[in-house]
């Protein structure tokens, strides 16, 4: 089968179509056709050393977490859950001996499978595990209550966008940021109120709040700043720790602020919430948000894009 991996780290153009035996499913596992795999901030780390990911051997590295396309192989002792001929998405972690989602045969076991949203394409049911599960661990951390206010950073990114919708979907009162060229984007999830992205964002949420926003999903990596628009007793959830984490978690501390770190990883094999957002994104609540499509040969220039910024929704390999 075909495969996209890298011999060497480095920039975009170490990645490279690569030949790897096709996988077969054992026992309690399901072979997916791969028909898209998105292009995630994480691959890019993967790609260039920052996370280390051993290479074996001779053996390419393979990055992707995200993957959607047909079952078409099914092993013995599985549930009968799902079907050959099935159309399913699924998250991947690139750093299992069989290496990541950029290739056109993927072996998981069942529970990491669920079906894809009803309606939806290959590339457009790929957009949603990563970022998806990513935005729902960390308002799952925020353990937040009725109609608590929720502020969001990166708000028309993936998984900014995710994180408004749902909060939304779960009662809340949701701020969000963007620039204004995103203002009407961001508005279509559904954020009650929308400030100006940038320097200052912490003061324009503070604003809307009496007393401080109950909780912060910081998408967009802003750290420590973001902490005075909380109230004291309130939570920051990040996707990413800064460069200065301890002096990060002693300012949170101070202001009485909570700290958790959305660690997709932790949801790993967790069909009850993939399937929660398969099932949101049947109800039209979750967007699925492609911006862009490539073919396998031109996957370093999905990553020159992304690396550009500005790319809303999700580059989608297609094979």
């Amino acid at each position: 089968m075909r495969a996209i991996g890298l011999l060497r780290h480095g920039g975009p153009e170490v990645l490279e179509v690569v030949e790897r035996p096709t996988p077969h499913a054992g026992a309690g596992k399901v072979r997916i056709r791969v028909r898209a795999t998105t292009v995630n901030p994480a691959d890019t780390l993967i790609r260039s050393g920052v996370t280390p990911i051993r290479q074996r051997g001779t053996e390419p590295v393979i990055p992707g977490l995200d993957v959607a396309g047909t079952i078409d192989e099914i092993g013995p002792g599985t549930s009968g859950r799902l079907a050959v001929g099935d159309r399913v998405m699924a998250m991947v972690n690139p750093t299992r001996p069989a290496g990541g989602g950029y290739a056109e045969w993927v072996v998981l076991p069942e529970s990491w499978v669920v079906p894809a949203p009803v309606g939806a394409s290959h590339a457009e049911a790929a957009t949603l595990p990563t970022n998806g599960l990513t935005a729902l661990h960390a308002l799952d951390q925020l353990r937040l209550g009725p109609d608590s206010t929720v502020a969001v950073t990166g708000a028309a990114g993936a998984v900014g966008g995710y994180a408004v919708q749902l909060a939304k979907a779960a009662g809340h009162r949701v701020l969000a940021d963007a620039a204004r060229q995103d203002t009407d984007l961001v508005a279509s999830l559904g954020a009650d109120h929308i400030v100006d992205r940038g320097p200052g964002v912490a003061d324009r949420f503070r604003a809307l709040t009496a007393d401080g926003v109950d909780a912060v999903v910081d998408a967009a990596v802003i750290g420590a700043p973001l902490l005075s628009a909380i109230r004291r007793g309130g939570t920051l959830a990040y996707v990413r720790g800064g460069p200065d984490q301890a002096a990060f978690e002693r300012a949170a501390a101070t202001r009485g602020v909570t700290l958790v770190s959305a660690h997709v990883h932790d949801y790993d094999g967790r069909r009850d919430k993939l399937d929660l957002l398969r099932r949101l994104a049947d109800e039209g609540r979750l967007s699925l948000r492609v911006a862009d499509t490539f073919p396998p040969q031109h996957a370093a220039q999905a990553h020159r894009l992304l690396a550009a910024g500005g790319v809303r929704g999700r580059l989608v390999i297609e094979w």
